[in-house]
């Protein structure tokens, strides 16, 4: 990849066309003066040894001198550096809940907001370890793969919402058995997932699942958003406006649940814990401190830094020309007069 650091300078080429224009009229106005006095053929046997061919010469030099230095000063930066880091971290993979009951306002905003601010402020605690993020309803996928890349970590989450999943549901095996799957091959570095959801209505057998991801050394932790009491699932929003709750199939409101029987049970077969959440606290600062006291080992990442600068390469090439150009006389030596590299005719 090709770039320039200081792309501003580049303005001053502009001036080029302006130096070649000047540089004629100079010549012409010069040649105009000589003529009045005395005639081309006359003047020719009175300076031999002047060479206007070398005059073109050096100014075209001038020309290549002051566009490589224009050029360097806008640090042309070719590629990037690529620098091996190695880190001592741990792999977390967050699964996170996006049913529509994760809408539910029993925890403010709602359920997926405050998770997701949580997930932002556990970012923002990390510094060597590496995040992955699954999202789940009825079926898990990967939002985002593991890596260091915190920054990306905060994009992708800033687009999530319950939209992105079509299929309703709560596949928490499908998540843990997806998370299972996508930590780095050949890394002695501690695994964790962890599930942020509310439990309610969930799909498949999450605790096994649990149980055969510590089978591999992987660990499960839950966060359940909500409460035991629950809340209304809000229906679709127009124009900013909520447009109900949504109801059974006897016309009832639906009041949404956190599970934190379910969730334990997962947590407990994943060799893990479960954290429960409130207005004020999702469990965090309880968590990070477990995930402080697991094993950290040597991570090793690859990561990119500054661009590589090039325009050393322009200096240099205006230095040879600075040389080359002292070498060209603007008349001919005596000596080599008959030296016919810049005769003209």
């Amino acid at each position: 990849m090709f770039r320039f650091a200081n792309s501003t300078y580049l303005y001053l080429l502009f001036l080029i066309p302006l130096l070649i224009a000047l540089y004629i009229l100079l010549v012409h106005l010069q040649r105009k003066a000589t003529l009045k006095f005395v005639n081309s053929t006359f003047f020719e046997l009175l300076m031999p040894l002047r060479s206007p061919l070398r005059n073109h010469v050096k100014f075209i030099i001038f020309l290549f001198v002051f566009a490589s230095l224009i050029v360097a000063l806008a640090r042309p930066q070719f590629g990037s550096k690529l620098k091996e880091v190695k880190r001592e971290g741990i792999e977390i993979i967050i699964a996170l809940d996006v049913s529509r009951s994760m809408l539910a306002e029993d925890i403010k905003p709602n359920r997926l907001e405050r998770a997701k601010q949580a997930i932002i402020a556990l970012i923002n605690r990390m510094q060597d370890d590496k995040i992955g993020m699954i999202i789940f309803a009825g079926d898990a996928y990967t939002q985002l793969p593991i890596t260091t890349d915190y920054i990306s970590a905060k994009i992708f989450l800033s687009n999530i919402n319950t939209e992105i999943v079509s299929k309703q549901g709560t596949a928490i095996a499908s998540a843990i058995n997806l998370g299972a799957k996508s930590f780095t091959q050949d890394t002695e570095a501690s695994k964790v997932i962890v599930v942020i959801s509310d439990g309610e209505n969930h799909e498949g057998d999450a605790v096994e699942a649990a149980r055969l991801a510590a089978e591999k050394g992987i660990k499960i932790y839950t966060i359940g958003m909500g409460s035991p009491t629950g809340a209304p699932v809000p229906l679709s929003r127009s124009g900013g406006l909520q447009t109900g709750f949504l109801k059974d199939r006897q016309g009832e409101v639906v009041i949404s649940r956190m599970d934190p029987t379910m969730l334990s049970k997962i947590a407990a077969a994943g060799d893990g814990e479960f954290f429960g959440a409130s207005s004020g606290n999702v469990g965090l600062s309880q968590f990070y401190n477990e995930l402080n006291s697991l094993n950290k080992s040597e991570i090793e990442t690859k990561v990119y830094s500054d661009y590589d600068d090039q325009f050393h390469y322009f200096i240099l090439f205006a230095i040879f020309l600075l040389i080359t150009d002292i070498f060209i006389l603007e008349r001919k030596s005596r000596y080599f007069k008959n030296f016919t590299l810049f005769k003209h005719k």
